[in-house]
This record gives C-alpha cells, sequence and structure tokens, in this order.
C-alpha cells in the first residue's frame, strides 16, 4: 500500500516520499521488517517514540508520531505527525485489511462481568445454527474451529484487525468479542463495523487505571457509540436495564435498544427463577407472551448472561423457540462456575471472580445451593486496583464458613502485603479463616478440610493456567491443581 494512501485516509497533507511502498505496520520495534511504517504508541510504561532507532536499524521506512521527532540519519526516512498514534494505529489498522468487519455481522460484549459467559452462549447457539462463528474473548481467539491464544481480552488494533481478516478470510459469518474498558477508551476497535452491542453490568474494577468511576462508565459505552443504522442489516444495543449505569447506555446509543432484566420495564423480562443442583430454572416474558427454560448454568448472574445472549440472537434473526432449545444444552464456560469432579463427596467450583461483584455473585449462588459448608480459596492481583482488596475479603467472610487467603498474581507486589489488605476487610466480619501463601497448598488445605455436601470455591483465576510472580510466568492451573489433589488423597 502507497504511504499517501494511508496519509491521506488519516486526513494527513504532508506527506514526504508518498509513493514509497510501505510493507507492513508495526508498533513494536521487534517486530519491525525493511519497509514498515512504524508506529509510535505511548503506553502506560514505555513510549514508543524511544524506540525509533531500533525501528529504523530494522528496516522502517516511515514514522507516524504523535510528538515531533527529528530523524537525521537516514535521510530518506518519512515522518508523518497525528495528534493521537493510538487512534492513528486502529484506523490504518482497519485499511490496512481492508475493514474486514464490514464481511460479517459483529456483536461487542462490555461491561465489568459476564462479557466471557454471553460471548460462549452466543457462539454456541450460532453454531447449533450452523452459522460459521469467530470469537475474541478473555480465554481464547476462535476463527470457526480454529484456536488462537489471547494474550488480553481485546487485543490491540493492529493485531484485532488482522484476526477480523482471518475471520472473514474463512467466510465467517457471526463474530462476537469481548470489548474492554482499556480497549474502549485507547480507541483499540475504532474504524470497526459493528452489527450490535451488549452491556451486561457495571461494578467497581480496573480503578488503577481509570481515575474514577465515570470515567470507566465513559469508556464502556463508547462501544454503543459505534452503533450506525446499516441498509439492510438490523443494528440493535441490547442492555442490563437493572444495572444503575444502564441510562448512560442507553443516551449514547443511536440505534433501537433491547432491554432485559427484572424490572416491569425490561423487554425481556424475568417473571421468576429456581436455583438448582445442576442448573437454574427461569420463567420470562416476551412480546406479551410468557416462556420457561432451564439452563446448564448455575446462578442469578447467568440468568442475566443468557437474557443478554437472548436478545443479541433475537436481534440477529435466530427463532425464540430456537433459542430456548439450544440454550438448555450450552455447554460450560472454562472457568466459569466450573466444576471438577473427582468422584468426591463434595463439590469443587472453580470460577474467574475476581471483582467485589463478581466475587457476591459466585459466593451467594454457592451459598444458596449448599447443603453444608462454603469453604473459599481467594486473592486479590497485585498492581492492579488495592481499594477492592478488603471489600473482598468482607464479602468472602459475610457468605463463607471459612476462607483461605492466598496468593492470585501478585505481579511485582509482595504477596504478603496484598494478602494483609484483604485480610483487613475479612477480619472486621469473622474470625473462621487461614492465610496460607501458597496457593496450591491453600487448595490443599481447603480440600482437606471439605466433608459430605461441602462446597469448596476456589476465586480469581479461573480459567487461567499460569501465576505471575515478579516478572515470572509461572505454570498455573486451578482447576489441574485441584484434579490433583482430589486424586492424591483419593
Amino acid at each position: 500500500m502507497r504511504l499517501d494512501a494511508m496519509a491521506s485516509y488519516l486526513g494527513i497533507q504532508d506527506c514526504p516520499y508518498g509513493d514509497r511502498e510501505i510493507t507492513g505496520i508495526q508498533y513494536d520495534s521487534r517486530k519491525v521488517e525493511p519497509g514498515n511504517l512504524f508506529v509510535c504508541i505511548k503506553g502506560l510504561k514505555t513510549d514508543g517514540h524511544t524506540y525509533i532507532p531500533q525501528a529504523l536499524k530494522a528496516g522502517a521506512k516511515a514514522i507516524l508520531a504523535q510528538d515531533e521527532v527529528a530523524v537525521m540519519q537516514p535521510s530518506d526516512i518519512a515522518v508523518l505527525q497525528y495528534p493521537d498514534t493510538r487512534l492513528g494505529l486502529a484506523k490504518l489498522s482497519a485499511l490496512w485489511y481492508g475493514f474486514p468487519s464490514k464481511e460479517f455481522r459483529l456483536w461487542g460484549v462490555t461491561g465489568t462481568n459476564g462479557k466471557t459467559t454471553t460471548t460462549y452462549l452466543m457462539k454456541y447457539v450460532w453454531e447449533q445454527e450452523n452459522l460459521k462463528t469467530g470469537l475474541v474473548g478473555t480465554v481464547q481467539n476462535m476463527v470457526d474451529n480454529e484456536v488462537f491464544p489471547a494474550v488480553r481480552t481485546t487485543p490491540e488494533s493492529l493485531e484485532l484487525q488482522e484476526l477480523f481478516r482471518k475471520m472473514a478470510d474463512a467466510a465467517c459469518q457471526r463474530v462476537v468479542m469481548e470489548a474492554s474498558s482499556h480497549a474502549l477508551k485507547q480507541d483499540r476497535v475504532a474504524d470497526t463495523s459493528f452489527s450490535g452491542a451488549i452491556f451486561t453490568n457495571l461494578t467497581q474494577d480496573h480503578m488503577d487505571y481509570h481515575p474514577d468511576i465515570a470515567d470507566y462508565i465513559r469508556s464502556k459505552a463508547k462501544l454503543f457509540g459505534y452503533l450506525k443504522k446499516k441498509e439492510g442489516q438490523n443494528v440493535m444495543g441490547v442492555v442490563n436495564i437493572d444495572d444503575d449505569a444502564a441510562d448512560a447506555f442507553l443516551a449514547v446509543s443511536s440505534v433501537p435498544v433491547l432491554t432485559y432484566g427484572m424490572s416491569k420495564k425490561a423487554d425481556l423480562r424475568v417473571l421468576d427463577y429456581q436455583l438448582l443442583s445442576n442448573g437454574t430454572l427461569f420463567h420470562f416474558s416476551y412480546e406479551g407472551n410468557a416462556y420457561e427454560i432451564k439452563i446448564p448454568l448455575m446462578g442469578k448472574f447467568n440468568i442475566y448472561n443468557t437474557l443478554g445472549a437472548m436478545g443479541a440472537l433475537l436481534a440477529d434473526g435466530i427463532p425464540l423457540e430456537n433459542i430456548i432449545h439450544h440454550l438448555s444444552h450450552a455447554p460450560q464456560v472454562a472457568g466459569r462456575f466450573e466444576l471438577v469432579d473427582g468422584g468426591q463427596d463434595f463439590a469443587v467450583v472453580v470460577d474467574y471472580a475476581h471483582t467485589p461483584d463478581g466475587l457476591d455473585n459466585l459466593l451467594s449462588t454457592a451459598r444458596e445451593i449448599t447443603k453444608g459448608r462454603l469453604i473459599t480459596v481467594f486473592g486479590c492481583g497485585g498492581d492492579r486496583d488495592r481499594t477492592k482488596r478488603p471489600i473482598m475479603g468482607a464479602i468472602s467472610a459475610q457468605y463463607s464458613d471459612f476462607s483461605f487467603i492466598t496468593s492470585d498474581n501478585p505481579r511485582t507486589e509482595d504477596p504478603l502485603f496484598i494478602i494483609e489488605e484483604v485480610e483487613a476487610g475479612l477480619k472486621e466480619v469473622s474470625t473462621k479463616y487461614a492465610v496460607v501463601p501458597d496457593r496450591r497448598e491453600a487448595i490443599l488445605q481447603a480440600i482437606r478440610l471439605a466433608k459430605t455436601g461441602d462446597i469448596v470455591v476456589i476465586a480469581g483465576k479461573g480459567h487461567e493456567n499460569y501465576q505471575l510472580i515478579q516478572n515470572q510466568v509461572l505454570p498455573f492451573d486451578d482447576r489441574k491443581v485441584a484434579r490433583e489433589i482430589l486424586q492424591q488423597l483419593k
């Protein structure tokens, strides 16, 4: 692609060496190849402008910079100025890959909790309807049945558009993606064509990144601002009307919105529900008719996840009767109230809950269905929002008969310091807890403590198969560890 075409798309008038053919785009100087355009991104920890010499040494022939930069050697380097290079990267990435999101129906899902489950429910139903699908999310990325690792919830724009191109080339008809607040605030999905968006809920999270809750809400709501009417397409928003932040999402939507929840004003409205030992049964109303569905997912929060997916699937034109049938047989989602069965006479549940609301939902559900005691193993991540630590400690104490405070992903923080902050909230509510910094040992002690009818909940990491300690990524999977311990004790 010619450099002047790229500059023109960004509205840049001054483009030296405009007839130059660019061989690729990179924002990581270590990946630059001869003839590439190097985009200088200002990150939280590093500034791409400082890596221009490395990019030039690797063969970059053009630079997109946010700051004033002087490139003395070699002299034939084209330097383009753009006020927001992260936005520029997103726009150029979409251009480079030929705007692939226009070639399928794309749904974005945003919210603090429930994104992963909602996306997997949608993907499952689409597949039962013989639609070829793609998925972008926390657990993994998928192009039809091909799996790609997920480094972050929402990839950087260059990798995202490359993934979309693979989906379009594979003839995917439906794609669903998790849209994180970081990605939305950083414009990673700019120039992406959405056919719909879902808002699940909003509770405290990522306060280490967002200056306040208002910024967190605005960032999430940007997804609905991307929704535009399309000729011959049903573009729609789907909103959890029970959430306090719902109005912020309704306000920015220029397309019709379908609401769901337990409120009387919800389009998809829950009439009653019953938590069972093997799932959840609930009745709901839609367009004046009442329906029943039993899903193999546990908890009130999964009723909301199911309704969010249902609203999107309805907007996609799938008959409600088909949706109910398919969702009744939906598979378990990795690390989301996932049961670990080793033949024991008590339950072991692994869940990703790592926010106060997520932990509250998880433990309130476990508390309601357990016939015996609730034993909880959890910790909090390092280098993240510290204010939620004592809150989560208090929540565990409120619901659990016994809590084990342990290490999660401490990252660069001292695990004992994190545990101390969690313990501060827990000990105000209960004295029935133990501090066991080694996560494997904590899981072992919890399972040893369990008796017939109890539930052991291991919270915080869910599907993750690693532990982040200092600058190391160490193998660790709660599900695998629990299975090994159950086998040993058996």
